[in-house]
């Protein structure tokens, strides 16, 4: 339940249109679900602003499938991550129109109704091809979540004219999220160019010294440049959580 239908079910009572008691039944329905794999929260939007997203890793398509069908029985929009290929194609399956990213490993599929727009762009930053997948997770979720994004590709230290190059469109978005394995150097130099804010996402990406994503995250959370926050290794939905949030304020 969203604050759109909460308001036109309000309306509805206001009019004598739907009684008291009738509002309070739908109410008392809404808050969650429980099935036997999980409890779905149909509450989420209205508390946040967006409803359950599915973290599909360790489910079976089956569950992934049956918690997507109960959110969109409500009207709410479905966003699943992290979908093994027999799940992406388990929901492409069972819902014709949803938006398989076999690149951020995501399915989504819009609700009855549009997300809130965001104020600006979101503009995902990546220093290498191989951080791709975090940074499209963090796309997908951004524009899920109603928000412009833009997205600037392999721009990272090793050639820092690539990134300078692109000097117009950092400086104008809302808020960045920088996407970096190996060193984690490039939210650092991002931050040192830029006002907004800067959300740091270190990747796994790396040689063996990179200890899977542990030398960028240490990195980065040591960064130089005021402004720069920084979320856990490879969780490029949090930080597109994290940015919508600024651009929703």
């Amino acid at each position: 339940m969203n604050r759109e239908r909460v308001r036109d079910l309000l309306a509805q009572v206001a009019d004598g249109s739907v009684s008291v008691r009738q509002a309070i039944d739908t109410l008392a329905f809404e808050p969650f679900e429980s099935l036997a794999h999980a409890t779905v929260d149909h509450h989420r939007a209205l508390r946040q602003g967006h409803p359950e997203v599915i973290f599909g890793s360790g489910k079976t398509p089956e569950q992934i499938v049956d918690i997507a069908r109960r959110i969109a029985g409500r009207g709410d929009g479905v966003l699943a991550t992290r979908l093994a290929p027999e799940a992406a194609a388990a929901l492409a399956a069972a819902f014709p129109d949803i938006e398989i990213n076999p690149t951020a490993r995501t399915g989504y599929r819009p609700g009855n109704e549009p997300p809130t727009p965001g104020t600006g762009t979101v503009c995902i930053v990546t220093a290498g091809t191989s951080d791709l997948p975090v940074a499209e997770e963090a796309a997908v979720t951004a524009a899920a979540l109603g928000n412009a994004v833009a997205r600037i590709t392999d721009v990272g230290v090793a050639g820092l004219h690539r990134l300078l190059a692109r000097r117009d469109e950092l400086l104008s978005a809302a808020v960045l999220i920088v996407v970096a394995g190996m060193d984690g150097a490039l939210p650092s130099v991002v931050g040192g160019i830029v006002a907004s804010p800067v959300i740091a996402v270190p990747t796994s990406v790396g040689y063996g010294a990179s200890f899977g994503g542990i030398a960028a995250l240490l990195t980065m959370l040591n960064s130089c440049a005021a402004g720069v926050t920084v979320v856990n290794i490879d969780n490029g939905f949090g930080a597109a959580v994290a940015a919508s949030r600024i651009t929703h304020d």
